[in-house]
This record gives structure tokens, sequence and C-alpha cells, in this order.
């Protein structure tokens, strides 16, 4: 089952977020198929490149992690 979920990136105590997609049974770090946009917690940016893209991994049958969900809500991004 595919997922789109958060990466860690970033230096120390300057974290940086980049939303996967990924396979729910493999890293997110290392393992993702696509980069979808981007979440920045300092300045609580957050960014969907392709918003067709994310309809259509969805669509699919791809599930959001609970917390990219959450981010989609709070800033109203609706699919």
């Amino acid at each position: 089952m595919l997922k789109i979920r958060l990466s860690r990136a970033g230096k120390r105590n300057m974290p940086f977020f980049r939303v996967v997609l990924t396979e729910h049974t493999s890293a997110a770090k290392h393992g993702y198929k696509e980069v979808l946009g981007f979440y920045n917690p300092i300045s609580k940016e957050f960014k969907i490149k392709d918003l067709d893209a994310v309809k259509k991994y969805i669509g699919n049958g791809a599930q959001f992690s609970p917390r990219v969900e959450k981010l989609m809500k709070v800033n109203n991004i609706a699919i």
C-alpha cells in the first residue's frame, strides 16, 4: 500500500520535511518514489507542488499519514 507521508531533512535544530509518496513498509527517508511537496515547521509553511498528482495517487488507493492529513485540513487543501 502506498502512503503519502513526511520525510525529515534539514540540519540539526532546523527541521524541514518533504511530503513523499512511499511504500508503507519502506523507510520514508530513502525509499520514496516521488516528492510531492514540503513542510517547514519553523515558518509553518506547507505546500503541495502538484495537487493533480496527489489526487491521482489517492484515487489509485494511496493513503495519507495522520500528520499529512491534518496539515492538508489545516491549510484548506481539498482532495
